[in-house]
């Protein structure tokens, strides 16, 4: 669900800052979702240890507002679920762990691109009419689009995945800085599920931004590290061709994992 974030407040920004980037700057700073790390570094906890967050007004009305679109796609395991559900939470009542199972459950008895196009139905309810076609406008394919975006990606998208920062990358030949390295992704931190990453988040974000928007993109997760690249302006590669395509399941912290299978089941159509 990464894209969630970004793609929403960008249609809320997109125009006013191209008309006025000094005030639209001042918004962004306003606007821009900071979830705070609540560790002692103020660093994501290291490898096998679990991110403590300190999650605000902002964060948890956007896990809900997230948690709230998802959940009428989301399977009810049980009567006491059921029950559960009958009563909508407040506004701030949601926390990561519950957005998070919302995802899990919609994940639940759906195809891998079952579950892609779920993603892009809650995708295009979170955007007013004709955002698509008014991002292509102002934000046709070029260095200045991508590099532009990878500035918003940073503050926006920092509740949902934790600390990022803007990097040079080099692009059909040509250095940018419109990438972007996330230090250990929370929702992959969260959910350990390597389907729930690639199928929810990575590859519904990618293709969101490329067909939709017409701005080129491609993530790259490392299941080692937990950490992210994004690269805006390159074009993904075909599921096929793609190495997540071949990723097994991380046995040691995956709910759902299926160690005897060489790849993750819910990478196979």
């Amino acid at each position: 669900m990464v894209a969630t974030a970004s793609t929403t407040l960008q249609s809320i920004n997109f125009t006013h800052y191209h008309r006025n980037p000094l005030s639209s700057r001042r918004r962004c700073a306003f606007l821009a979702v900071r979830c705070g790390i609540a560790e002692p570094s103020g660093e994501p906890a290291p490898l096998g240890q679990k991110t403590k967050y300190d999650d605000g007004f902002f964060e948890k009305a956007f896990m809900t507002l997230f948690g709230r679109k998802m959940e009428r796609f989301a399977s009810v395991d049980d009567d006491k679920m059921k029950n559960q559900n009958k009563k909508k939470k407040g506004l701030f009542e949601h926390d990561y762990d519950s957005f998070v199972d919302v995802s899990r459950r919609v994940m639940k008895g759906r195809s891998r691109l079952q579950q892609q196009q779920v993603v892009r139905e809650v995708l295009l309810s979170m955007l007013p009419p004709g955002a698509p076609e008014q991002f292509r406008k102002l934000f046709p394919p070029t260095k200045w689009a991508a590099e532009f975006n990878a500035a918003l990606t940073v503050p926006f998208f920092h509740w949902l995945v934790g600390p990022s920062e803007v990097v040079e990358v080099e692009v059909n030949g040509v250095k940018q800085r419109s990438g972007v390295h996330i230090k250990k992704c929370r929702y992959l931190e969260n959910s350990g599920c390597v389907g729930m990453c690639v199928n929810m988040c990575k590859i519904p974000t990618q293709d969101f931004f490329t067909n939709e928007f017409g701005l080129p993109l491609t993530m790259n997760p490392n299941f080692e590290d937990m950490s992210c690249e994004m690269i805006y302006g390159q074009a993904p590669p075909a599921f096929e061709d793609d190495p997540v395509s071949r990723q097994p399941c991380l046995k040691d912290i995956c709910s759902v994992a299926n160690p005897s299978s060489p790849i993750c089941p819910k990478l196979q159509a």
